[in-house]
């Protein structure tokens, strides 16, 4: 396979984008076809090794009807402990490496993955791509591509996933990260985004690629302390003093702070999960540019990405084989664990419904029919506007994050962007119900500026969090006076300042790599409340379980 940056440097344009995005112009029966053949191959390697009769309880499917039939559904739970003590003898190649995702669950300190080196070398196409649908305006456009990128290197290290995207881009591309890999991967989290970006001062950078709520914070940050700079200690580094005083001389004729965008023209942003839509506008207004959305996982690498149109997210063909749960048989497992839940194929998906996601990794790589608890909503079958004739997507939400009210049913995404519409200065939040109360509890740490209480944030936010709920059920039925007869309320407790710090501090403390050290947004666990509420007050609540624990989480809603 011919590196991207040799076709790049050799003009061969159409080979590239081929490359990295050949899949745009396939039809569904071409993206069909490369599936099926792809499932084929796995299914020699699968059918060989031990690994694969145990995973796959003893069957030794030969068509893609036999593997559906046969083969059951898996959750990380299948492939332990031989996988938490990274166990090679058994897997259908040796893998290239061992990649990690953070365990919220609290099941597992953390979780293991194999990645295949042909998985790998595929993945870093796609990733490749991903970047060049970032920066580009149609089919073909290499204007804005560069032979050697500089990116600010502002992800969880390897062996986390998205440290191992950006090290997997090097297989195509010659890259330069700010701070270099070596320092980086030394670095607390925070450390490493001070050193990229004085290094960025001096340098420039070329993209984004992590956390949209990272790239907010130092958007943030910077134009709060925008009135505070002294450009008299650039005054040795030419480079660095030319681009602050051009963006001071921006700030000041627009009268407003200097913002990230007068000091830096990004080619590209690439980010991922739910953090990226909410926070789209305001990165924008940040850093000039939207964030392209890719959805990803640790077991499961790239499933779909945006465009350059910035809508609908299409599907990858060839890192996995994808079936997709309708929430209706979801529903009915919820109900009865002995329930075999049937899956479809991405030919046979429908507009408008939410699917729960199911892959199997190709070329050598361990996911078998594996549940990463994600639900995805089918947003349309093709996107006109671009020609592309593959189903499109949206991440719709954790099959566990939505808090369930009965005729009120509240996503992260929902409450998140509650939130931001209330225009209240907020450094983080979590969310959870305690069983029989008709009470969203959303705790807040106000940033330091804010003076209000409890009752005013409620007040700010509720009719927000009310709308939302209404709006999910604008087909249901469901009569104008169900809050009256519901009850529901809002109850907001402000946290004391730092207390995110504080946890993010503990988990830290504990091992855990500052990209992986939030709690989660939305049913958070007992241990996890009683930190953020204080150590001496004990909190009782059961999380509102939609989905068993042993569905695991994926990294897609927060690229790590």
């Amino acid at each position: 396979m011919p590196r991207a940056i040799d076709l790049l440097k050799q003009g061969r344009n159409e080979e590239l984008w081929q490359l990295g995005c050949g899949y745009l112009r396939l039809n569904i029966e071409q993206f069909m076809e490369i599936q099926k053949s792809l499932l084929l191959q796995q299914f020699q390697m699968l059918n060989s090794c031990v690994f694969g009769k145990r995973i796959m309880r003893g069957a030794r499917p030969e068509t893609v009807e036999d593997f559906r039939q046969l083969v059951p559904l898996t959750t990380y739970k299948d492939y332990c402990p031989g996988f938490m003590e990274k166990q090679e003898d058994s897997l259908p190649v040796a893998p290239a490496f061992w990649i990690r995702t953070s365990g919220w669950s609290g099941e597992y300190p953390c979780k293991w993955f194999p990645m295949s080196p042909e998985y790998a070398q595929q993945l870093s196409a796609v990733l490749c791509g991903i970047g060049m649908l970032s920066c580009s305006s149609s089919w073909g456009d290499t204007s804005n591509i560069p032979d050697k990128i500089r990116l600010l290197y502002s992800v969880a290290p390897r062996p986390y996933i998205s440290g191992t995207f950006a090290d997997l881009l090097r297989m195509q591309v010659p890259l330069k990260y700010l701070p270099n890999l070596e320092k980086a991967e030394k670095l607390s989290y925070e450390e490493r985004i001070a050193a990229g970006l004085k290094q960025a001062l001096n340098e420039g950078i070329d993209y984004f690629f992590g956390l949209s709520l990272v790239l907010v914070k130092v958007g943030e940050k910077l134009r709060e302390s925008s009135g505070r700079i002294d450009i008299r200690q650039y005054l040795n580094k030419p480079r660095a003093l030319w681009r602050l005083s051009r963006a001071l001389i921006r700030s000041r004729l627009t009268g407003r702070p200097v913002l990230p965008k007068d000091l830096w023209s990004l080619r590209g942003i690439v980010g991922s999960g739910v953090d990226s839509s909410v926070y789209k506008e305001k990165i924008k207004e940040l850093w000039g540019r939207s964030p392209l959305d890719m959805y990803s996982s640790t077991e499961g690498g790239v499933i779909a990405t945006q465009t350059w149109d910035y809508e609908g997210m299409t599907f990858i063909p060839n890192l996995n084989f994808l079936e997709f749960i309708p929430e209706e048989e979801t529903i009915k497992w919820q109900m009865d664990h002995s329930y075999r839940m049937q899956t479809v194929l991405l030919d046979e998906v429908q507009a408008g419904e939410v699917y729960e996601v199911v892959f199997t990794n190709f070329h050598g790589g361990a996911a078998i029919r594996y549940r990463i608890g994600d639900m995805v909503r089918i947003t349309s079958l093709r996107n006109d506007n671009l020609g592309i004739e593959i189903p499109q997507m949206a991440f719709e939400r954790r099959a566990d994050d939505m808090i369930n009210f009965m005729v009120i049913k509240l996503t992260e995404r929902q409450i998140w962007q509650a939130l931001e519409k209330s225009t209240i200065p907020y450094e983080d939040w979590t969310a959870y119900k305690i069983p029989g109360e008709p009470v969203l509890h959303l705790l807040v740490e106000p940033k330091r500026d804010f003076a209000g209480t409890d009752a005013d944030v409620t007040r700010a936010v509720e009719k927000h969090i009310i709308d939302a709920g209404r709006s999910s059920y604008n087909n249901s039925g469901v009569q104008e006076d169900w809050r009256d007869s519901l009850d529901f309320r809002v109850k907001v407790t402000l946290l004391p300042r730092g207390t995110f710090a504080d946890y993010a501090a503990r988990r830290q403390a504990n091992g855990a790599d500052l990209a992986h050290i939030k709690p989660p947004h939305v049913n958070p666990s007992e241990k996890v409340l009683s930190l953020l509420l204080g150590e001496n007050e004990t909190i009782i609540v059961k999380k509102t379980a939609s989905v068993p624990k042993e569905v695991p989480e994926s990294e897609n809603t927060l690229i790590s």
